[in-house]
Order: C-alpha cells, then sequence, then structure tokens
C-alpha cells in the first residue's frame, strides 16, 4: 500500500470510528416488563372488577 493511501485511510478512520452496536435492545427485559404489566393488569382487573364495572355503568348513565 502507497503511503499517501495508507495516510488517507488513517485519517479516514480517525475521522470516523467505527460505530459500536451496543444498543441492540434488550429482549429478555422486554418480555420480562410486558409479562409483569399484564399480570398486574390481571390481578387488578380480577380484584377491582366489581369496582371498575360500577364506574362504567354510572359514566354511561350519566350520558343518556
Amino acid at each position: 500500500m502507497e503511503p499517501i493511501t495508507r495516510s488517507l485511510l488513517q485519517l479516514w478512520w480517525l475521522v470516523h470510528p467505527p460505530v459500536r452496536r451496543d444498543d441492540r435492545g434488550d429482549v429478555p427485559g422486554w418480555v420480562m416488563v410486558t409479562v409483569m404489566t399484564a399480570g398486574v393488569v390481571a390481578l387488578l382487573t380480577g380484584i377491582l372488577r366489581p369496582e371498575l364495572s360500577g364506574m362504567l355503568r354510572n359514566a354511561l348513565n350519566s350520558v343518556k
């Protein structure tokens, strides 16, 4: 390789360093968040179903 070519390549790599791709995503983390959210929603729905039904019924009756 010629010295000028090598110098230009070194300069180019200095100005444009390779980009590291460490941010590909955390699939197990997203799965855990999704499963835990679904569990919380299921738990709250099971516990608060009568209250939520009453609130919805009152809201719909007030619109009529």
